[in-house]
C-alpha cells in the first residue's frame, strides 16, 4: 500500500520532478565546465611590489653600419666595404621599478662580448678583414609598457637608450695590415617587445630588442685601413631570456 502511495505521488508531481532533475543535471554540468577552465594563477601578488630583480642571458647579432667617404670612389680604394653580421654574447642583471599598472622603468646593466668586422674587397680579387673583439659595459635605461595580464602571461613593449663603454679590445689582423681605429664610447636608441610567462616560483620573459648607435665610432688616422670610410655606427638585434 505504501508503495502504491509513492507511485501515485511521483505520478502527480512528475513534471516538477523532471524539471528538478534537469536543473540538478545542468548545475552539475556548469560546475564541471567551470572546473575544467580553471587555471591556477602563479605569483598573484607579483605586480604589487615596487621593485623586482632578476638576471638575463642574451644573444646579440651585431655589425657596423658604414657610411662611405669620397675616397671610396678612388681607383686604389676597395670596390666594396661592408660589415657582416656577427654573433656575440651578453649577460647582466635586471632592476625593474613599478610606476603604475601599465608602466615600469627598467635598468639592465650588462657585460657584452662583441666581435665586429669590416671587410674590404678589392678589384684584384684580394680582400682584407679588420676584426675587433671587445668587451663592452652596457647601461640601458628603458620604459616598459605592459598589457593586461591574462592568467599567467602577458605582452609588453619597451623603449629607451643605452650608454656603453669599451673596457678592452683585442684586434686580429694580418701581418703588415694597418689597424682600423674606433672609439670606445657609444650611445644607442633601443626598442623591442617581449612576452612574460609566470611560473610557480619565477617569471620567464623572452624578449627581442633592436639597438641603433648614434655615435660615430670611426677615428680617422693615416692608416690605409680607414680609406673609404666616413662614419661607423653600431646596429644590433638581441634575443634576451629574462628570469625574474
Amino acid at each position: 500500500m505504501y508503495t502504491a502511495y509513492l507511485r501515485r505521488c511521483v505520478y502527480l508531481y512528475r513534471p516538477q520532478t523532471v524539471v528538478f532533475a534537469g536543473l540538478l543535471a545542468l548545475m552539475g554540468f556548469q560546475a564541471q565546465a567551470q572546473g575544467y577552465k580553471y587555471v591556477r594563477k602563479h605569483l598573484e601578488r607579483y605586480d604589487d611590489r615596487d621593485i623586482h630583480y632578476g638576471f638575463f642571458f642574451a644573444l646579440p647579432v651585431t655589425r657596423f653600419s658604414i657610411r662611405h667617404s669620397p675616397a671610396f670612389m678612388q681607383q686604389d680604394s676597395a670596390y666594396r666595404i661592408y660589415s657582416p653580421n656577427k654573433g656575440s654574447f651578453r649577460v647582466g642583471f635586471v632592476v625593474n621599478a613599478r610606476l603604475n599598472d601599465r608602466f615600469d622603468v627598467r635598468l639592465t646593466p650588462s657585460v657584452s662580448l662583441f666581435s665586429r668586422e669590416v671587410q674590404y674587397d678589392y678589384p684584384n680579387s684580394a680582400s682584407k678583414v679588420e676584426r675587433r673583439e671587445s668587451t663592452w659595459v652596457d647601461l640601458p635605461l628603458l620604459l616598459k609598457y605592459k598589457s593586461e595580464r591574462r592568467n599567467n602571461s602577458r605582452m609588453y613593449l619597451l623603449a629607451g637608450g643605452m650608454f656603453s663603454i669599451e673596457s678592452n679590445v683585442r684586434r686580429k689582423e694580418n701581418i703588415g695590415v694597418s689597424r682600423l681605429s674606433t672609439g670606445t664610447m657609444d650611445f644607442s636608441v633601443e626598442y623591442g617587445l617581449g612576452f612574460e610567462q609566470f611560473f610557480e616560483y619565477f617569471k620567464l620573459a623572452p624578449e627581442l630588442r633592436f639597438s641603433h648607435g648614434l655615435v660615430n665610432l670611426y677615428r680617422p688616422t693615416t692608416n690605409a685601413a680607414g680609406i673609404g670610410i666616413d662614419r661607423l655606427t653600431t646596429h644590433t638585434v638581441t634575443l634576451y631570456l629574462n628570469f625574474e
